[in-house]
């Protein structure tokens, strides 16, 4: 047995431990009271031993902890510890998990009611703040005797790990508003239906699941049953997303980095390019290439960029933007869009950026996304009190500034951009990759 798992004392217990000490202190007048206090120890201690064994037996519990097969970075999750009561007995329990420490969990600590045979399940969300493996450690189960002169304690499982991947559930999200025709609840611009084509291509008859709208009514009233049209799919297109992993991606905007919080859009950005038929690539660069993915279609190729995705790390180096661009240029045939998530706060590295990028805008359409940080804008309106306050304000303006004109000179080379705050960003990338499809500007 854990020492850990020994049973422990109660305040009851300690209280009637303490009674004792009359009888005690009396013992020092006359001795007959040390016998009534020896005695009353030997009852305590035989009662307290008899409620031990009255106990439920830590082989009548068992607990599960439930939640889904991964993670979500930046996100509550779930996490059930469901206990199951196996004998005759209802029983009051105490639970405490333990959680990757690095996570943000509304509770440790649970208690309730778990009724004779039967289960309860104890429910709290954690909160990730990075992609990667992580351990959670063992769940802590305890319970009072009948009497309550003593605390049981069971340590139950070894822990797991666990991994944590980019937000998918922006991805169920999408699916089930996209359903619904409520896409605007995600901050998304209704598209046409990309896919169902324009060019007339033939004529059958209506199916169960056909669109209405589609019917010919004409073909319809000749032929004397619904007829439906049919309409020549669009042409695919290609996607690139380059993720910068250098240095400037590490810094922090609001609970997760830069880097984050670009992996949770270029994610849902893939998933709907990829529902429209497009062709999706990745690449993810630090100091050299780490990580290329053939442009592709369908789920399968999803979940070969959510692998690709889950597994970047941003680090501080320099990123080598001449070694990403080329391999691009090398690899990709065909005009493409190609969406760069980075950061453009540094003037000499976002200088170098632009150039790379004005060079790609003569094959391809690029698109700069980078991150707005609020902080830095608030700063920079800020009315100083202090002399501390007019330092920040006057840097903050500068790095304003600095952030304007490189984004002056992108428009100007013809680079698009976008630029929008963490709450923002996924909706304003996607908003543009949509009205760039419109526009058949790819």
């Amino acid at each position: 047995m854990n020492l850990r798992d020994l049973p422990a004392p109660t305040l009851r217990l300690f209280l009637l431990a303490l009674a004792l000490a009359v009888p005690l202190g009396l013992g020092a007048l006359k001795p007959l009271f040390l016998g009534i206090a020896a005695a009353g120890a030997l009852a305590v201690v035989a009662v307290a031993l008899a409620d031990y064994a009255a106990a439920i037996r830590p082989g009548d519990l068992a607990v599960e902890r439930r939640h889904d097969p991964r993670l979500y970075l930046g996100v509550d999750n779930s996490i059930d510890l469901v206990v199951s009561n196996r004998s005759r007995r209802p029983v009051a329990v105490w639970l405490r998990d333990t959680p990757p420490a690095p996570f943000r969990s509304t509770a440790l600590f649970s208690s309730g009611d778990v009724g004779p045979r039967s289960e309860a399940s104890f429910g709290y969300a954690t909160r990730p703040n990075a992609r990667g493996t992580y351990h959670f450690g063992e769940t802590v189960l305890r319970w009072r005797t009948p009497l309550s002169l003593l605390w049981r304690q069971q340590t139950y499982g070894s822990g797991e790990d666990i991994e944590v991947y980019p937000n998918l559930l922006e991805v169920q999200k999408y699916d089930l508003l996209a359903r619904r025709g409520m896409l605007r609840e995600m901050g998304l611009r209704v598209a046409r239906q990309l896919g169902r084509g324009t060019e007339f291509e033939s004529l059958r008859d209506y199916q169960p699941d056909d669109d209405f709208r589609r019917v010919n009514w004409k073909a319809t009233a000749r032929r004397g049953r619904p007829i439906t049209t049919l309409y020549e799919t669009e042409r695919s297109q290609r996607m690139v997303i380059m993720l910068d992993l250098g240095r400037m991606m590490l810094t922090r905007v609001g609970e997760l980095t830069r880097l984050d919080h670009a992996v949770n859009a270029a994610l849902l950005l893939a998933y709907v390019a990829l529902e429209r038929g497009d062709r999706v690539g990745l690449v993810a660069f630090g100091d050299r290439v780490r990580g290329y993915v053939r442009p592709g279609r369908g789920r399968r190729h999803f979940y070969q960029l959510l692998e690709q995705l889950y597994a970047v790390g941003a680090q501080p180096v320099e990123s080598d933007y001449a070694a990403a661009f080329t391999r691009l240029r090398t690899e990709l045939h065909g005009r493409s869009l190609v969406i760069l998530f980075t950061d453009v706060g540094d003037l000499d590295s976002s200088r170098i950026i632009g150039r790379h990028l004005a060079l790609l805008a003569h094959y391809h359409l690029p698109v700069c996304v980078a991150l707005t940080d609020p902080a830095l804008e608030e700063r920079a309106e800020l009315i100083p009190e202090s002399g501390r306050q007019v330092y920040e304000k006057v840097v903050a303006s500068l790095l304003v500034d600095e952030r304007a004109t490189v984004f002056d000179e992108l428009r100007r080379t013809g680079v698009l951009r976008v630029d929008a705050p963490a709450d923002r960003l996924t909706a304003a990338t996607i908003n543009r990759y949509l009205e760039l499809k419109e526009r058949a500007l790819i």
